[in-house]
């Protein structure tokens, strides 16, 4: 051992653990090889190995057990056994290593003792573990004393002192004083020797449980670690971490309470990995296979965002949207240092009651990560970083705000329009760069940021007035707007068959019980309950959890599902109502994480003529002086068509960017713009039209119902809000005349009748047919 470590008696016992471990650390094993590590450690000038407990545990499992309940026990062994071999491989005469401390880390299953902040209770003193979670704050990194060296001029003698403290020994070693001695043993006056005094690096940072494993309702919780020698600065504030240590409590102060903190052995970072670090569900073989399987589906697009926000009437772009954000596009970072990034950001301003707040809340729910807060109730600081002072040592540190602890996941914002201008312009950094550069205090750092922004907003009058653009409605600045990808406007317009669809929908919803629960039964909260938009299984979860990939059909729960495709759940001939294919929500999270964790499909020379034709056709629309536009046209309107595109083969699990994808982002794209369908769908509409009708001329099949779901398919929000045409009016008379009349129920369309055989007048329509009069 080095004299940087802590001086520990070398006892018999110590002695034989020390020469066991060495045995394991220099053992030829087919599983693990720690004489290559140890080389490639001093190669690296490094002074921490990585030990995998697993592989103790089957060397040796007593003192893996050991290990577990009595660190403080066996980790001087294990550090001096790592120091000897060192000594042993070592040309010590071309490299020093009597001023390192060489020490040793550890990984892999730690089962009962892998907790987190929530979790850790007093059972756990003195004991090791292993927890994850996010970094919210971060002290300066400051020299600790370990040993001072004074000179008396009157003896001409050396002295050396150590010091010791709750924070710095892994051993049972009593703390000592951490005062400076002046004089000696005989009174002689001392001088400190500064030049050979031994110091060490030391850092104190809060980990936070991570906010989606966080019960609702509650805060999440932290606590402290310590860091020493080579694991300081080796996070950052929002990087999620895997932590090894020792959890201790030191000594208590004038009202007698301790204080508990944890002594860092090994720290891993976890953003860098695939997924961020997040919180995730775990994905089996079955599961895997029915994603797969569910791909090769033409229609997996329509399933999976019409299973989206099953409470929500309507707004099929908007949840279109809404997947293709949850997907994400391809983030770039370019040899040269350019950063593109690949989240998508939306924003929704409308009316008030449009379910633009049930909207974030959904993605609350479905995201792996999201954290939610709103304008009124945010600064600008609050949601980036900020520098605050410790109230113990009075130093400063760094703060997380709200969108740097989101990283790689998505921050809902309500009331958009109730922040202030100043922190406003807080995120506009974070929603381009993706970064947020602190200089404040004297600290000067970019921390990462790289979520997705869902806000929501309200016009600048409170309602959207229709006879003025956009932009005087928005009220907010181009070089804000222009960052998010997409802008919808959501309006509140009278009309009565629409107005009656969504009342029959928010009533069906007011009707449901869940499984198993009466009616009038009194209702409980619950705090660890989730968001009710988790779809109609919440409140039975308590019996055994169905795995399926579909939803079990509720008719008051999805009847209304697609609302514009479905028409409020029109009945077939048998009076039931038709049944659609709706997928769970736990599936369509797992889908969208096995799609976000397979490498990103490459565009297609195909895709990329097609987004460059769209893009340069917007700007053309646009120079032609269509003011009607939402947001500006510019050039990150074709970086969203490469992320619009992108996420959607995602969606495919398709290894490419094809030409279909980037023809879906350009259908999303003008609907935002200018709430418009792209030609070419209009013009199929119209030839599914016609063919319908020639077959209902000719006497064929195609009863109402097949005609109305194929019409409606193709039907968009800005023409269901349309007053319905004198067609449809024919056809609802139609279809609500009796049918169980035989001249009626006859297929055949020319029908010679008489007087007698006619309940009411007739008339000819201005095809020549024949059909009663209302």
């Amino acid at each position: 051992m080095s004299f940087l470590d802590e001086t520990v008696p070398q006892d018999d016992q110590m002695r034989d653990r020390s020469r066991i471990l060495e045995e394991f650390l220099e053992s030829d094993s087919p599983i693990y090889n720690y004489k290559d590590d140890i080389h490639r450690m001093l190669r690296n000038d490094l002074t921490r190995l990585v030990v995998n407990i697993d592989d103790l545990r089957d060397y040796n499992r007593e003192f893996a057990d050991g290990l577990l309940k009595q660190p403080t026990e066996y980790l001087p062994a294990f550090d001096d056994a790592l120091t000897n071999i060192v000594q042993r491989v070592h040309d010590t005469e071309k490299h020093e290593i009597a001023t390192k401390s060489y020490r040793i880390g550890f990984s892999g299953s730690f089962g009962d003792h892998h907790v987190s902040p929530r979790t850790l209770h007093a059972a756990h003193l003195g004991k090791m573990i292993s927890l994850e979670g996010i970094i919210t704050r971060c002290s300066l990194v400051r020299p600790k004393m370990l040993k001072s060296v004074h000179y008396c001029p009157e003896t001409t003698l050396f002295h050396a002192r150590e010091y010791r403290d709750a924070t710095s020994s892994t051993s049972n070693l009593p703390p000592t004083s951490s005062i400076l001695p002046q004089t000696d043993d005989d009174g002689h006056p001392l001088q400190t020797e500064y030049g050979l005094c031994v110091f060490r690096d030391h850092q104190r940072i809060s980990i936070q449980e991570m906010p989606e494993r966080a019960p609702a309702g509650q805060l999440p919780r932290s606590t402290d670690i310590i860091l020493d020698d080579d694991l300081v600065d080796k996070c950052k504030p929002g990087d999620r971490i895997q932590l090894v240590g020792v959890y201790r409590s030191i000594g208590g102060g004038s009202n007698g309470a301790f204080k508990s903190l944890i002594l860092a052995n090994n720290v891993n970072i976890l953003s860098s990995k695939i997924g961020g670090g997040i919180a995730q569900t775990p994905l089996t073989d079955t599961d895997i296979r029915t994603i797969n399987q569910f791909s090769k589906k033409s229609n997996i697009y329509t399933l999976l965002y019409e299973s989206l926000a099953p409470s929500i009437y309507g707004h099929d772009y908007i949840k279109r949207a809404i997947l293709l954000l949850l997907l994400g596009g391809a983030e770039k970072n370019l040899p040269n240092g350019t950063h593109i990034r690949g989240d998508i950001n939306l924003l929704m301003v409308g009316d008030p009651s449009t379910a633009k707040s049930q909207i974030l809340r959904f993605v609350l729910s479905t995201a792996p990560l999201a954290i939610a807060t709103t304008g009124r109730g945010s600064s600008g600081v609050g949601l980036t970083a900020a520098v605050t002072t410790d109230k113990d040592t009075g130093e400063r540190r760094l703060e997380a705000g709200a969108m740097v602890l989101a990283d790689r996941g998505v921050v809902c914002i309500d009331e958009f329009d109730k922040m202030s201008d100043v922190d406003r312009v807080a995120i506009h950094e974070v929603m381009e760069q993706q970064t947020v550069t602190i200089a404040k205090a004297g600290i000067h750092t970019s921390l990462n940021a790289r979520c997705s922004v869902v806000a929501a907003a309200n016009p600048i009058y409170g309602q959207y007035d229709i006879h003025k653009d956009p932009h005087k409605n928005i009220a907010l600045p181009d070089s804000l707007l222009s960052r998010f990808d997409l802008l919808f406007i959501v309006t509140d317009d009278v009309e009565e068959t629409r107005d009656r669809m969504i009342a029959d929908h928010v009533l069906r919803m007011h009707r449901y019980l869940p499984p198993g629960v009466e009616e009038g039964t009194p209702c409980h909260d619950i705090l660890d309950q989730p968001l009710s938009v988790d779809g109609p299984g919440v409140a039975g979860e308590g019996d055994a959890i169905d795995t399926g990939p579909y939803e079990k059909f509720d008719p008051l729960l999805h009847i209304g599902i697609g609302g514009t495709s479905n028409r409020s759940g029109r009945q077939t001939r048998s009076n039931k109502p038709k049944k659609k294919e709706i997928l769970s929500i736990t599936f369509v999270k797992k889908y969208i994480q096995y799609a976000k964790s397979k490498p990103a499909p490459a565009l297609t020379k195909g895709a990329a003529d097609h987004i460059v034709q769209v893009y340069a056709s917007l700007r053309n629309q646009d120079l032609e002086g269509n003011n009607k536009k939402t947001s500006p046209l510019t050039a990150r309107t074709l970086e969203t068509l490469i992320r619009l595109a992108t996420a959607h083969a995602k969606a495919r699990l398709s290894a490419k960017v094809e030409e279909v994808d980037a023809q879906q982002a350009e259908e999303i794209m003008r609907f935002a713009l200018f709430k418009e369908v792209p030609k070419r769908q209009r013009r199929k509409k119209r030839k599914l039209n016609d063919g319908a009708a020639a077959r209902k001329g000719e006497g064929g099949g195609g009863t109402d119902d097949d005609t109305d779901g194929s019409d409606e398919e193709m039907e968009t929000p800005v023409e269901r809000m349309s007053v319905p045409t004198t067609n449809a009016s024919a056809k609802l008379s139609h279809r609500n005349q009796p049918v169980q009349d035989p001249v009626w129920g006859d297929e055949s369309q020319d029908v010679t009748m008489d007087s007698s055989q006619v309940p009411t007048a007739v008339g000819p329509t201005d095809d020549g047919k024949i059909r009663p009069d209302r």
